[in-house]
Order: structure tokens, then sequence, then C-alpha cells
């Protein structure tokens, strides 16, 4: 059994070329005993050997070959190249022959490479890279790489697989944001904390008794008095500014399609407000309408946004879609827990009932900003005003009576349309400028 498998890799991994050296081979054998020809009988048995011999040889090849990659960058923005380097490495102590090397790649990376690599001498390797481009958010996985070994007369090709492989995070774009300051957010990283401590005085601090290894200068000496015992100061715990991100996910909020659809802008905003929140010193938490969140904290102070933290907010906008949700409510039950902090909410369409939500998720926060996308703008451009099993657009009169709206229940409000820039939006926040008064909302745009 093993003999007639070996048999069936090796006859199938024939090429065009030598399949038609075994033709030829078989078809001048029949000739030359049909004719009488020994001559041509020896010539057929050329034709059908140096197949056979190419495939006899390859079978009993036994290279040693180690395969690697690495991704650079492992996590490339949407629209942007990600270079792939390969590495092979021939282990064994006998060069290899011709090799052919193919990655598996999706489709919405690219073609799948190929190269070719003459010869590799005993302990020496090769390097190669590629290019990989999407538009498109998501984790793709590249490899297994896939090694095809030849003989020198391209009659027979054998192909064996790695197992290793690897993955490609495309995460949304993220755009560079002016530092503002907004009205009712905390003045930063552990300033509440700091003024507590000024204005309780160092009679109220809070002390701990003495454990080995403590500094002596931390004794506080009053509290040892009073009970008896060496007591220590606290030591200092510093509060941190909090932010949630609430994304409105609910596809019946969004139009178009594709990385130019209005959900597509609100995950890139998304992504540039969260990193941006989180280089000033907040405590991150990204927040969708369905409820599900996540936390993400730098570990140093303003000014500093920890890779970790950024990759994991990363790569949960890379991978977040369009929910079947109608309503806000999962989201104002998270915020009703623990809202308390700056709040900047991406929406799409709403209703009355919406706003009223709005309004609700207002009072559990000390800050709040809505970008309120005008989806209409979104389906304009395709040239329709609905999208298939969407909602009607609103209308340019409704828009800005849910700014007027969400202005009076206390939110700081900035309205986008499609091609808007963020960061020309975000400037819009800043207090010290002023908010754009109520009923201007398309106020420093150019109307078509």
């Amino acid at each position: 059994m093993a003999a007639r498998s070996t048999l069936r890799t090796g006859l199938g991994g024939l090429t065009t070329r030598g399949r038609s050296f075994l033709a030829a081979g078989i078809t001048a054998a029949l000739c030359a005993y049909l004719l009488g020809q020994p001559a041509l009988l020896r010539v057929a048995l050329l034709l059908s050997a140096l197949p056979l011999a190419s495939a006899a040889m390859l079978l009993r090849t036994r290279y040693r070959v180690a395969s690697g990659r690495r991704l650079n960058p492992s996590r490339a923005p949407a629209g942007q190249e990600a270079r792939v380097h390969l590495r092979v490495d021939n282990v064994s102590r006998v060069p290899t022959g011709l090799l052919m090397l193919e990655d598996k790649v999706p489709y919405v990376l690219g073609p799948r490479p190929r190269f070719v690599l003459d010869r590799v001498e005993p302990r020496g390797h090769r390097e190669v890279s590629y290019r990989v481009r999407s538009d498109l958010r998501g984790r793709y996985p590249l490899g297994p790489l896939q090694l095809r070994l030849g003989d020198p007369f391209g009659l027979c090709e054998l192909t064996r697989s790695f197992t290793a492989a690897d993955t490609l995070t495309v995460v949304p774009l993220v755009q560079a944001l002016p530092a503002i300051k907004l009205s009712g957010e905390w003045t930063g990283y552990g300033d509440s904390h700091s003024r507590a401590v000024a204005l309780a005085g160092e009679d109220d601090v809070v002390p701990r008794e003495y454990r080995h290894g403590d500094d002596l200068r931390r004794v506080h000496w009053r509290s040892t008095a009073k009970y008896g015992e060496l007591m220590v100061r606290r030591e200092e715990q510093p509060l941190r500014s909090r932010a949630t991100v609430l994304l409105d996910t609910r596809a019946a909020g969004h139009r178009g399609s594709g990385p130019a659809s209005s959900f597509e802008w609100a995950v890139s905003a998304a992504a540039s407000l969260s990193l941006h929140l989180l280089e000033r010193g907040y405590a991150v938490r990204l927040l969708t309408d369905t409820g599900d969140a996540v936390v993400a904290a730098g570990t140093s102070g303003p000014g500093w946004a920890s890779s970790e933290a950024a990759g994991l907010l990363l790569d949960t906008l890379a991978m977040v879609q369009l929910s079947e949700g109608q309503t806000l409510a999962r989201a104002e039950e998270v915020l009703r827990l623990g809202g308390e902090g700056l709040v900047v909410a991406l929406l799409g369409s709403l209703d009355d009932e919406k706003l009223a939500e709005l309004s609700r998720l207002r009072r559990r926060t000390a800050a709040a900003v809505a970008i309120l996308l005008d989806s209409s703008s979104w389906s304009l451009l395709r040239g329709i005003g609905t999208e298939p099993g969407g909602l009607q657009s609103t209308p340019a009169s409704s828009t800005e009576e849910q700014v007027r709206l969400l202005r009076e229940a206390g939110w700081t409000v900035l309205a986008a349309r499609s091609g808007d820039s963020l960061p020309d939006l975000w400037r819009q926040a800043d207090r010290s400028v002023g908010a754009t008064a109520p009923g201007s909302y398309w106020a420093g745009r150019d109307q078509a």
C-alpha cells in the first residue's frame, strides 16, 4: 500500500512536460512494436524513463528546510500597504535544488505571491518579501507557506506545506487630533485627587500601620502617638480621568457601503478619538450600542499611550460590525453602572426615542460630546435616498432640530457630513473657542 501511494504521488506530481514525455514514450513503444522498429523502442524507453526517474529522484529527496514569516507592521491601517518577509533556511548538509515558494493569501489582500529559488547552500538561507493591502478592516490569515520541489528538467514538481501561519490585522485609519479643552471635563491625570488632598490638609491624611521595608520618612507621628504604634502615610494613588467612546453600530443608523460608508467613517473616528484620549492620560472605555465594552489604559501619564492599550482598542475596532439593534438601551445600562467622566458619542440617524435616551445618558457624565452623522449625505454620494432595508434619509431640518435638542440636554454637538475632516470637527468642540451657536450647525462648511 505504501509503495502504491508513493507511486501515485510521484505520477501526480508530473508536470505537463513530464506527462508529454511519458505519453510520447508510450506511443513510441507501441509504434515500435507494431512497425517492428527496435531503434524506435530505445527512444521510447528514454522518453518514458526521464519523467519516471525525475519523480523517483524527488520522492527520495530529503531536504530539511525551515521557514519563517515576519509582518511589518503587524497592524496595518486600512488602505495602506504592509510588507511580508519570508525566510527559508536549509538546515541540511546538502544543497537544495530548484525551490518554488507560494504563500497562501486571502484574495482581499491581492494575488498569491510566488517566488523561485535556484539553489540554497547547506546551512544557508534566502529571504524574499511581498506587499499586501486591503481597504477593508479585519483579521486576515497568511499562510501556510507551500514549497514546491522541481527537477532540473521541469518534468516533475512535488508540493510540501509548512504548518505555521500568521495573522495580519487591518485596523481603522487613525488621524491626529488637536488637543482641546472640553466644557465640564476633568483637568487631567490625577488633578482632582491632588486638589482633594490640598483641601483636606495634613491632619486628614489616612495612615496605616508600619510594615517592614517602609520608608521612615513617611512615619506619621501624630497618628503614632494617638494609636500607640508606628503609623505611616499611605502612598498617594493618583486618580485617572475616565472617558467613554460610544460607537453607534446600528445598521438602521448608517448609510452607504464599503470603505466609503458612514459606518466606516464612524469607526475611523472612534479609533482616532480613543487613541487621542489615551495619549492625554485617560482610561478609555470603548462602548457600542450592543453593550459590549473594552477598557484600555496606558501605564504612564499624559502624553503616553502604551502599545498594548492602543493595540487592544485597534484590534477591537478592526472586527466591529453593524448590529441589528434598534435602541441605545444597553449602552445606557452600562453607563448607568459607571458612566462618570467624559463621554464622546458617534451617532448615526436618530429618532425621538433615541434622543430621549441620549438625554438620560448625559445626566451620568461630567462632559459629553456628540458627533452626529448626517447619514443621508453618504447615501447622496450614490445618488439614492434610501438603502435596501434601511430607513428614509433624515431631512436637513430634522437634523438641525436634533442638534438643538441635544444641545439643550447639555451635549456639545458636532454635525458631520460625508467628506468632513474629523480634526476640524474636533477643534470646534474647544471650549476656549466657543461652541457653534444653535441653528447654525453647518457654520464653517462650504455650501455646495
